[in-house]
């Protein structure tokens, strides 16, 4: 994590665990489980995992493959940082834009005396810092505040994907043609 000329070595974990009650599909008559296979469109066989790979839909009918390797090499300033980008009042915030929470730790005795001194600054001056990193081979924006002793960062969703507020708009009563499905479609899970 860094802002100004500070740097300071950072642990991150997850702020939240997730208690919900998860189901699994059953054949109703012996009580077997349903297993969902991934299974090749073409050569309508099962997979191996190391035979799956992921592919960006440049349209329907064209796919690019994507490998770790390509994913490694995008230039994303922020790959091993957190970088303050400015302080600023929490109301200035949409607070529905706020996703997950993550703790970050100081990562050695070194980190201790930079991480409070941010820590100490953001409490008395009663701001949160808005800071850019990259997070699963994305980079984003999110808000550093304390929460106790620790600092918490709240990943923050980009304006395009928050849901209006306005109810939606009804179908229409009559049908509507519908279009096919892709047959690649089928065989995601």
């Amino acid at each position: 994590m860094s802002f100004g000329l500070v740097t300071i070595p950072i642990k991150m974990y997850s702020a939240t665990e997730d208690h919900s009650i998860r189901f699994r599909q059953i054949h109703m008559p012996d009580h077997g489980l349903v297993r969902n296979r991934k299974v090749c469109e073409i050569e309508d066989r099962e997979l191996a995992p190391e035979e799956i790979g992921r592919a960006y839909e440049v349209s329907r009918d064209q796919l690019v493959p994507i490998t770790d390797e390509d994913l490694d090499q995008l230039p994303l300033p922020t790959a091993k940082a957190i970088d303050v980008q400015a302080f600023v009042p929490e109301e200035w915030l949409d607070a529905i834009r706020y996703g997950k929470p993550y703790y970050l730790e100081r990562d050695g005795v070194v980190a201790t005396k930079p991480y409070v001194l941010l820590r100490e600054a953001l409490k008395r001056s009663d701001k949160v810092a808005v800071a850019k990193f990259a997070f699963h081979g994305r980079e984003r924006l999110g808000a550093l505040r304390v929460v106790g002793d620790a600092i918490v960062l709240r990943t923050s969703t980009a304006k395009r994907w928050k849901r209006s507020s306005e109810p939606k708009p009804k179908a229409p009563s009559h049908p509507t043609r519908r279009r096919r499905p892709s047959p690649r479609a089928t065989s995601w899970t």
